[in-house]
């Protein structure tokens, strides 16, 4: 439970106005707090703005410089500011030391530029997301230029591993920058936690992650078209008896590749706390086979299952199999497949999601939980998040997602129009 101390410096630091009226009232011991929360709630332009006001200050060189450590998130909307505070022209009373970072809506040069400035070598986080349009290419270069020798987490945004446009296949057809970038990531001796999630992976999975030092314990490959090899390169590696978070969404693994699917649950299960498998053609026909399956992993915490057509029998069923594992505390479970209308068409699209008998599936849910407290498990819950996870720095990127989003139409339109002129 945080303390009212905490409390109260969250709500200060929410409101500018009433900070910066209230701040000379505020006992020196209690600023480390306020940074902190402060922090916590992303602002990283507000502290660039604040580092940069008082670079400008006559009386900046006469004042000792404090380092201020900050998970900085840059955006497109930020990043003047951003670039300002860490590159002081002259004395600088507030300096940022980066230990994480998160970017978004950048250019790759504007990204590029941001990881000189950081200090990488110091980076222990590194969450490249949503709208960075990068491609091979771009990678090789971000992690031969900057390095980064105690990086523990990356993350790349979707379609990282598409070849570069006007890019030429090497001599045996492969992408040559795919090499360099398993070569660099090789050098990462601290990395335990990968997301290349909608980055098409096809036969590259063990060129990818065969030569890295470390064992990974967190990996996202989420709809990376992951084929029989991928799957039993993971299912032997030795990342498979190490991992503790493993998202396979958008694979149909019990189908296509069931006996090296449950190898790897079976090398996995000792340490693994948190499975998704959402959209990943799990039918009735496949509950007891995945139960018997999951049985071993007496560890696990959270299982995601979003986007399975599923009926509610089918349901019940696993929810009593899932019963078996006693540090299961959270279950996501799709919308029943009898809650929707006959002939819905997996997997579903975001209109077609969401037009569901609402009380039936208040009927099943109820009774699922039902079955989770006859056999004694109260303490886990269950839900659907039809929508998935909220990302509460998205707010950040609000106003610039929405200019991404006109930008895209408008090239599309225009790309419309030159085919139109092109036939005609």
């Amino acid at each position: 439970m945080r303390s009212l101390r905490c409390l109260a410096a969250e709500a200060l630091a929410a409101h500018a106005p009433a900070a910066l009226q209230s701040l000379d009232c505020v006992a020196h011991d209690l600023y480390p707090l306020l940074f902190k929360t402060s922090f916590s709630l992303e602002r990283t332009e507000l502290l660039a703005r604040a580092c940069c006001e008082l670079q400008a200050e006559p009386c900046a060189a006469r004042r000792p410089a404090v380092q201020v450590l900050a998970d900085l998130f840059v955006t497109e909307g930020n990043f003047e500011t951003v670039v300002r505070a860490l590159r002081p022209v002259g004395p600088a009373p507030l300096r940022m030391r980066c230990p994480a970072l998160r970017a978004d809506s950048l250019r790759p040069a504007q990204l590029l530029h941001v990881l000189e400035l950081v200090e990488a070598a110091a980076l222990r986080r590194l969450d490249v997301v949503h709208n960075v349009r990068l491609h091979t290419g771009h990678v090789e270069r971000l992690l031969a230029r900057a390095r980064f020798p105690r990086l523990t987490a990356l993350t790349l945004p979707p379609r990282a591993f598409d070849p570069p446009p006007a890019g030429s296949p090497g001599p045996d057809g492969e992408d040559p920058h795919l090499a360099a970038i398993a070569r660099a990531l090789s050098q990462m001796t601290q990395l335990t936690e990968l997301s290349v999630a909608f980055s098409v992976l096809t036969g590259r999975l063990q060129q990818l992650l065969g030569a890295l030092r470390t064992p990974l314990r967190t990996l996202d490959l989420a709809n990376c078209a992951l084929n029989h090899a991928d799957m039993a390169f993971l299912a032997g590696c030795r990342h498979a008896a190490h991992l503790e978070v493993l998202d396979l969404s958008g694979h149909e693994l019990v189908t296509l590749y069931p006996s090296t699917f449950f190898r790897l649950l079976g090398r996995a299960a000792p340490s693994l706390r948190t499975l998704t498998l959402e959209e990943c053609g799990l039918g009735d026909q496949h509950v007891n086979r995945l139960g018997l399956g999951l049985g071993p992993c007496q560890r696990l915490r959270e299982l995601r299952l979003l986007g399975n057509p599923l009926s509610a029998r089918a349901l019940r069923g696993l929810f009593a199999a899932l019963c078996e594992l006693p540090g299961l505390r959270c279950i996501e479970f799709p919308v029943p497949r009898d809650c929707y209308p006959d002939g819905a068409a997996y997997p579903l699209d975001e209109p077609a999601m969401s037009k569901f008998d609402k009380q039936k599936y208040e009927e099943v849910a109820e009774g699922l939980r039902a079955v989770l407290l006859q056999n004694g498990r109260g303490d886990i819950r269950a839900s659907t998040p039809l929508f998935g996870t909220f990302d509460p720095a998205i707010q950040e990127t609000s106003h610039e997602l929405g200019a991404f989003l006109l930008q895209a139409l408008q090239s599309a339109l225009e790309k419309f129009a030159r085919a139109l002129q092109e036939t005609e």
